[in-house]
């Protein structure tokens, strides 16, 4: 881009943010867009400026989008942003939390990302201490104590009563899946089918690290268990091994899930398997 016009669009970035024009928000959503890092990093710090004034979603999604940026200082000033929106930013807690802990991100945005989970989670605290609770279950009305432990083990609200219930059902259901982890990768980890079996290999032969089968990650209040984490590529990797319409029914949700919430998806299949590593290379080149 011509260094004239590129000063334009940075100077116009500032003037938009400065204008505390609720009107405005579009163009600066257009200027995420923008080829020069230089202009998205001034268009998410303007969109920061318009907390409390312009649509919270719709500027909360276009800062999400900006999380995966492929310039740091971008993504930056998108999660200073994403905190002064507070109890609007929920949905991004999982991405802040990702980017807090990967290996790969820098210690600056690590740091920024660890405070605004603090500060979001601090803005959920204090709306819900001013909110009444009732059971999913049964609806009666929860005890604060109630719902602090519910929301803490299953992100869902329980009452006591239906609480001892959700956790023996899960219990015998991890014990499950557990006893089903019997076939072992070269590299020791158990795994539910050949299907994965390979993928470990793959990722082992190419060495790129995973995390197998995590308990809980959320997404929009759904707590899933994706068959592979990536923390290289923030991916997530889902072996789609059986066939029944049960099955299929809970692949096109879990899907959704990813796709609403922008994660990265490989999708592998049986018919995968005998061209399994140059299938999951080709995807994940596409991540890099």
């Amino acid at each position: 881009m011509d260094r004239k016009l590129e000063k334009q669009f940075r100077d116009r970035a500032v003037e938009l943010g400065n204008s505390a024009d609720p009107a405005v928000l579009p163009e600066l959503v257009d200027l995420t867009c923008s080829p020069v890092a230089n202009v998205r990093r001034l268009a998410a710090s303007a969109i920061g400026k318009l907390s409390g004034l312009a649509n919270d979603s719709k500027a909360v999604v276009a800062l999400q989008a900006m999380l995966r940026d492929t310039h740091p200082q971008v993504r930056q000033y998108a999660v200073k942003s994403l905190k002064v929106y507070g109890v609007a930013a929920k949905c991004t807690l999982s991405d802040l939390r990702d980017i807090a802990i990967s290996p790969v991100e820098k210690e600056y945005n690590q740091r920024d990302a660890k405070l605004a989970v603090e500060v979001i989670e601090e803005a959920l605290r204090i709306k819900e201490e001013s909110a009444v609770h009732c059971c999913q279950r049964c609806g009666v009305k929860l005890e604060p104590d109630e719902y602090v432990r519910s929301q803490k083990a299953f992100q869902r609200p329980f009452c006591n009563y239906c609480f001892d219930e959700v956790f023996l059902e899960r219990r015998n259901f991890e014990t499950k899946v557990e006893l089903q982890k019997n076939i072992r990768a070269k590299d020791g980890t158990w795994v539910q089918s050949a299907g994965e079996r390979l993928i470990c290999e793959v990722l082992q032969n190419v060495d790129i690290k995973y995390r197998y089968d995590e308990r809980f990650r959320i997404l929009d209040g759904y707590a899933i268990r994706p068959d592979f984490y990536l923390p290289e590529f923030d991916a997530y990797i889902e072996y789609w091994g059986m066939d029944t319409a049960d099955y299929k029914i809970g692949m096109l949700k879990k899907q959704k899930l990813y796709q609403q919430q922008g994660k990265r998806l490989i999708s592998l299949y049986p018919a995968d398997k005998h061209d399994i590593k140059r299938r999951l290379l080709e995807k994940l080149e596409k991540f890099k």
